[in-house]
Parts: C-alpha cells; sequence; structure tokens
C-alpha cells in the first residue's frame, strides 16, 4: 500500500527583496521566481506552504560563534569599512558581501532549515522543501562562497535531537565543506557531496577525506570531472548512494540540490538536465 507523502514548502516572500549586489552571482529574487514557477503549475496545492519562522540569533548560535553572530547581527556595508579587522576575520571579500540586510536574510534561510527539521521529528511530516535554504559553505566563525549562516548544520542539529543518525546529502556542483567539517569526527552523521573537484572552490572534498575519529568513514567523497551527464552522473549515484542507506540507515535525510550543477549554469560545469537533477531526489525518495 502506497501512502500519500505529507510535503511542507516554506516560504518567506520578502526573501527575493534582498540583494548581494548588482554583479554578484548569488541573486534572492530567483528564490521569489522559482515559487511563481511553484504556484503557476499550481503545484503549491499539493503541499502545505507555510512562511518560515525567523531564526533568532541565539538558534543560531548552536553552531555558529557567538562573536560572529553578534558582528552579523549588526554588519553593514559602511560598518564593514570601518571595522576591517573584523570584517577581513568574518566576510569573505566579494563573495560575502556586506549586503544590508544580511542577517534578516539568513535568519529567514536559516529558520525555514529549523523548523523543517521540527516538522519532521515531530511528525508533521514526511518531506519538507526550503528554497531559501542550502548554505552548505558557512563556518563556525565566518561566511563562506555566498553563506553566512549554516542552515543545514543548525537543521541536523535539530534533527539529531530526535534521530540517533541523520545523512547529509549534497548535489551542488561545490563541495559541501561547512557541513562535512562541522560533522567531520562523529558517527552520527553521515556526510555524502558529489562535487567538481580540482582547482575549484572550495577546493576540498578528495576521495581520501573520509572523516576522522569517531567520524572516520562517516565523510563520502565523490571528486568528478568538467561535463558530467545524466546516464553517468546516475551510474555512479545510484549504486553508491544504495548503499550507504543500506550501511549507515539513517532516521532523516538532508538533501542539498544546488542548481550550479545544471547544464549551462554561470559557475557550474556539470551538464545535467533538469530531469537528470530531479532523479536524484527521486531516488532517494524512494527508500521512504
Amino acid at each position: 500500500m502506497t501512502f500519500k507523502k505529507r510535503i511542507t514548502y516554506y516560504y518567506d516572500e520578502e526573501v527575493g527583496n534582498y540583494n548581494y549586489g548588482y554583479n554578484h552571482p548569488m541573486k534572492p529574487f530567483r528564490m521569489r521566481m522559482a515559487h511563481s514557477l511553484v504556484t503557476a503549475y499550481g503545484l503549491d496545492r499539493k503541499m502545505n506552504v507555510i512562511r518560515p519562522p525567523r531564526a533568532s540569533a541565539r538558534q543560531m548560535t548552536r553552531f555558529h560563534s557567538d562573536d560572529y553572530v553578534e558582528f552579523l547581527s549588526r554588519v553593514t556595508q559602511e560598518l564593514a569599512e570601518n571595522e576591517t579587522d573584523h570584517a577581513n576575520v568574518y566576510l569573505s571579500g566579494e563573495d560575502c558581501p556586506a549586503f544590508d540586510g544580511v542577517f534578516e536574510f539568513s535568519s529567514i534561510s536559516a529558520g525555514g532549515s529549523i523548523a523543517g527539521a521540527k516538522r519532521i521529528n515531530h511528525g508533521d511530516s514526511d518531506i519538507v522543501i526550503n528554497w531559501a535554504g542550502g548554505l552548505h559553505h558557512a563556518k563556525k566563525n565566518a561566511a563562506s562562497g555566498f553563506c553566512y549562516i549554516n542552515d543545514i548544520v543548525l537543521a541536523v542539529l535539530e534533527l539529531l535531537r530526535y534521530h540517533q543518525r541523520v545523512m547529509y546529502l549534497d548535489i551542488d556542483v561545490h563541495h559541501g565543506d561547512g557541513v562535512e567539517e562541522a560533522f567531520y569526527t562523529t558517527d552520527r552523521v553521515m556526510s555524502v557531496s558529489f562535487h567538481k573537484h580540482g582547482d575549484f572552490f572550495p577546493g576540498s572534498g578528495h576521495l581520501l577525506d573520509v572523516g576522522v575519529a569517531k567520524g572516520k568513514g562517516y565523510a563520502v567523497n565523490v571528486p568528478l570531472r568538467d561535463g558530467i551527464d545524466d546516464e553517468s552522473y546516475k551510474n555512479l549515484f545510484q549504486p553508491i548512494m544504495r548503499m550507504v542507506m543500506e550501511r549507515f540507515r539513517p532516521g532523516a535525510v538532508v538533501m542539498q540540490c544546488g542548481t550550479d550543477s545544471l547544464s549551462g549554469d554561470r559557475i557550474g560545469c556539470f551538464n545535467l538536465s533538469m530531469k537528470g537533477h530531479a532523479e536524484c531526489v527521486d531516488f532517494m525518495k524512494s527508500f521512504g
């Protein structure tokens, strides 16, 4: 007997108001465009659409350092220019500018992922989508790669309150370094990342990076070459993920589906179609 999945979709209409800068490749208004497509195709009628609560500074410090969150809560472009010592430590140049509303944007992103994890924990949803989430590069003490607050780490920490084992799966073209690093020494989180490796940001995610101490063997990195297509990706993805799911048996799965792995992306270098990308999600759904 097949049961219909209960799907929750978090969306805050204000998320599209924020702007990293005119020439910056990160464009939050695309989240609003994606939402417009969701509603145009009537997909919103198949999901429970909720406006996420904003994450508080206290919630952010479950992972991030107090000093970093405090700085982020008050930073402006003018302050970053005046406090260059702090800005150089906490922000990363042009990738992570001190744009207007950066803390509020981060609170929307993190709030949706934390709330989604709580819904999974309480049995209110089977699948949760947070279009503003997936900011996988943010570190404990600093922003990195367009990411300021690591909503994924915060969501995983919430899931670990109810689940003995949680799996993190990343199909963004970039290595999920911030999440892997956060759980590199634990056997309760399995981190799996399929990404471009070599002379490419963030430069981590080597095949032999498998975790340390209790976490040894609980990080799986699949470095890939430019131009990989749907069929080649599928032939790697499915057997690897089938084995990971059979061996690790997670109570919950967090999946980062960065679309920069799609063909023609401004930053990416893979040759995946939307269908090939979506098949990864479909395959993971087959595990229940």
